[in-house]
């Protein structure tokens, strides 16, 4: 009998760490954002959120593509990102833009922490019982990246009512969009091991290349166009879901013109 190498045992062995590992980096990011956040310093917090959105997905796919996935794997996970996705963006909202709105501020910041934590949860007890192309409402790493962007691409302190209310209104939106039924695509069933993985890859340099370039408004962009992709398709697929209702009710209706067509024939023939 064959026995099989240690060092390949050991790494089996290891292999279930590495989830954790970038778990644990998802949580430090959210800890760095509350304090660069409490020292003015909103660019840096927002960059904190986007790295740890970076290794929330990282840890995901690590667990599925070594198979290690748990329940303890999930529970870390969900707790770290109530950290990174809902009090860190919270506080710099509050900080960056809320804090001159005083009680509507604090009222708005919370509101928006107590829909990422019900999504989380939910998230966390329906897995495996939805089409995992999909996320059910907003997810709380798109939200708090939207509002991330947002400081990112102008990290001085807000202080005009107007912007500010500006901000209370998309906070507000995030907010009710992520306990929403409305559906965002996953964009889990991408296959990372295609046969012909080139295009992808130009994909990828392109997007490297653009927010390089400009990564401020790239971001930005980025976060506004997934954002709005769900009530779009959400109203796309209800209008084409109206015109093919529509065009059933219209063939129902030229049959029955037919039949009573028919019928008329029937009753005037001797």
């Amino acid at each position: 009998m064959i026995e099989k190498p240690k060092t390949t045992q050991k790494l089996k062995r290891g292999v279930p760490l590495l989830p954790s590992l970038f778990t644990v980096g998802n949580l430090f990011c959210g800890h760095y954002s509350l304090i660069a956040t409490l020292q003015g310093e909103y660019a840096q917090a927002a960059m904190a959120i986007g790295i740890g959105m970076v290794a929330d997905i990282l840890d995901g796919r690590l667990a599925r593509m070594t198979d290690s996935e748990s329940a303890f794997g999930g529970a870390f996970d969900s707790l770290a990102d109530v950290l990174t996705f809902g009090i860190a963006p919270a506080t710099l909202m509050f900080s960056w833009a809320l804090s001159d709105l005083e009680r509507i501020g604090w009222m708005v910041s919370f509101f928006f922490l107590a829909c990422s934590a019900a999504r989380l949860a939910r998230f966390m007890v329906h897995t495996g019982n939805h089409d995992r192309r999909y996320f059910v409402g907003l997810p709380a790493p798109s939200a708090a990246a939207m509002l991330a962007a947002m400081a990112f691409y102008s990290p001085t302190r807000v202080t005009a009512p107007a912007l500010s209310y500006g901000v209370v209104a998309m906070v507000v939106m995030l907010a009710i969009l992520m306990v929403s039924k409305v559906r965002y695509r996953s964009f889990k069933n991408i296959d990372l091991r295609a046969r012909h993985p080139y295009p992808r890859v130009a994909i990828f340099a392109i997007g490297f290349a653009l927010v390089a370039n400009a990564p401020q408004t790239v971001l930005l962009l980025m976060a506004a166009i997934y954002l709005a992709s769900g009530p779009i398709e959400k109203l796309w697929y209800q209008l084409r879901r109206r015109q093919h209702s529509l065009s059933k009710v219209g063939t129902v209706d030229y049959h029955d013109d037919l039949e009573h067509a028919t019928i008329d024939r029937s009753d005037k023939t001797p």
